[in-house]
């Protein structure tokens, strides 16, 4: 079969690799229908090491069971689904606390001898808690949107309720990339009575205004923070969710936030030290929260929502390629030529 991997920066390959076959007994094998580039994608595409065997790319799909191991009761052949972008047993205190992303038996796509979903197939550990099933019938015009629940929209929408965005809250969202757009779709469906977008993509704040944002901030830094406070009268934000990963996205975010308030991180941060102290956090009595998303734990009411036609966020996909274009994926999205691109194996 045919799989994407990363060799260094800018370097992304699709190579023919043997089949995945089950190694486990709660593993299944799926046929991928569907998947995606992530912005997270970008981080390595821009800066990882480079390496002679290759960093197996992708992590959102649906497609359909091939096989099931011996342990494997939920599922069958032939059964349509959908994958959170990380595995897990679903059964476990921490999975049954709603943090997927932390079970103990659970793990992470293209990591630990277990392949990325940018491929024609992929095993799937921990099958019967991770994948979730979908109806075989399922209009084609619904794909993008199911798609999206794996990771995207489901991780906007972590970051509003780690961030308790509830009605009457004034909420700005860090990003114009598809994280921060399903941000702002998930705050206006909690409630949210004001959305501040800081992004500065037309094209994308566009959406984000048909989504529910009420102002866009396109500008950045010492700027862009005055700008928000001029917008909340000098008082910040309720709550700040912040769905780039870069440093300069947290100091806006703690250079907004309401006394007060929670900043809710979804950007998969690309540094490890981050000021906490008196002129961030501390002097603001300001609270960091969120992580990654555990969508298993949301992923059967967002289903309905889709399903229902409550929500449309396979919006954010704008362009599509087959697997042996993925370089290009990449490329358009690192160019801002493309918000989201579907691949198509």
């Amino acid at each position: 079969m045919r799989a994407t991997f990363m060799y260094g920066p800018g370097d992304v390959r699709v190579e023919n690799v043997p089949d995945p076959e089950i190694v486990e007994p709660t593993d299944a094998i799926v046929r991928i229908t569907l998947a995606c580039v992530c912005g997270s994608d970008l981080h390595p595409y821009h800066s990882m090491d480079r390496t002679d065997e290759g960093a197996p790319m992708g992590h959102e799909f649906l497609g359909v069971v091939e096989e099931t191991g011996s342990a494997v009761t939920g599922l069958e052949r032939g059964d349509f689904v959908v994958s959170p972008f990380a595995f897990a047993d679903n059964t476990c205190p921490i999975c049954r606390d709603g943090f997927h992303t932390a079970c103990p038996h659970g793990g992470w796509y293209g990591v630990g001898g277990v392949g990325g979903a940018q491929a024609e197939a992929i095993r799937v550990p921990q099958a019967d808690g991770t994948l979730v099933k979908l109806p075989a019938d399922v209009d084609t015009a619904l794909l993008p949107s199911l798609l999206t629940l794996s990771d995207v929209y489901l991780t906007g929408y972590h970051a509003a309720h780690m961030g308790r965005v509830e009605p009457g809250k004034t909420v700005t969202v860090i990003g114009d990339g598809a994280v921060g757009l399903s941000a702002v779709l998930a705050s206006r469906r909690m409630g949210a009575e004001r959305i501040i977008l800081m992004g500065r993509h037309t094209s994308r704040t566009d959406l984000g205004r048909e989504w529910g944002a009420t102002d866009v901030v396109a500008e950045r830094g010492e700027e862009g923070i005055a700008k928000v406070m001029d917008l909340t009268g000098g008082e910040g934000s309720h709550v700040v969710l912040e769905a780039v990963g870069l440093m300069p996205a947290y100091e806006q975010a703690y250079g907004i936030v309401r006394p007060g308030g929670i900043i809710s991180r979804v950007g998969v941060p690309q540094y490890e030290e981050a000021p906490v102290g008196f002129g961030s956090l501390f002097g603001k009595n300001a609270q960091l929260a969120g992580g990654p998303a555990p969508v298993r734990a949301y992923l059967e009411p967002a289903i309905e929502d889709v399903l229902a036609g409550r929500i449309e966020p396979g919006r954010v996909f704008d362009a599509e390629v087959g697997l042996d274009a993925v370089a290009d994926a990449y490329k358009a999205m690192d160019d801002r030529t493309s918000l989201k691109v579907v691949v198509r194996p």
